[in-house]
Parts: structure tokens; C-alpha cells; sequence
């Protein structure tokens, strides 16, 4: 994957993991963490248009993930079985079987 704004790596974060998710720690428990601006790249798709893309830094990505784990569970208790929108383990082509199904 390739690095945000910061131009850290997974390996650069990786190699020191410890110390740097000791001073994330610190930096969320003393409220001094601030995202990163996110990093912009275009792609070019199939078709030759070309597709816009936001990179965010190593370290916003785990702050991403680490509230994703505490708050999607909770969450996840109150959603609907019909509900397909950006849920885990559901996927869009399931909402589109469904839909199929009751037509």
C-alpha cells in the first residue's frame, strides 16, 4: 500500500512498532493526536478516465481501525437484517440478491 502525506511505510511503521504505537498511545490519551491530510493520487481506470484516490498516513489508518473495532460491534447490535450498507461481511451484491429475490 502505498504511504500518506508523512511518506511512511507499513515497513517503516512496522520496524519500529512498539515505540510507535507507544507514542500514539500517548498522543490519544493527552488529545495531541491530529489526523494527517490525506494523501491525493488519481488512477487510471479500464476506460481510460482516471480514477481520484485519498491516501491516508500508516498512523491515521491504525487510529481508523483501532475506533472501527471498539465501535462497530456496538453498532452492529441495532442494525436491521436488512441493512447491506458498508456492514462487514455484506456486500452490495448481496442487497442486489435480495431485491432480485422479492421482485
Amino acid at each position: 500500500m502505498a504511504p500518506g502525506v508523512d511518506k511512511v511505510t507499513i515497513g517503516d511503521y512496522e520496524a519500529e512498532l512498539e515505540d510507535n504505537l507507544e507514542v500514539l498511545h500517548q498522543k490519544l490519551k493527552t488529545k495531541d493526536y491530529h489526523p494527517k491530510p490525506v494523501r491525493r493520487k488519481t488512477i487510471e481506470k479500464e476506460n481510460g478516465k482516471k480514477r481520484p484516490l485519498g491516501i491516508p498516513t500508516v498512523e491515521d489508518r491504525v487510529v481508523q481501525a483501532a475506533i472501527r473495532n471498539i465501535l462497530e460491534p456496538i453498532f452492529e447490535e441495532d442494525f436491521l437484517s436488512c441493512s447491506y450498507g458498508f456492514r462487514p461481511n455484506i456486500s452490495a451484491h448481496m442487497a442486489l440478491a435480495q431485491v432480485s429475490k422479492h421482485l
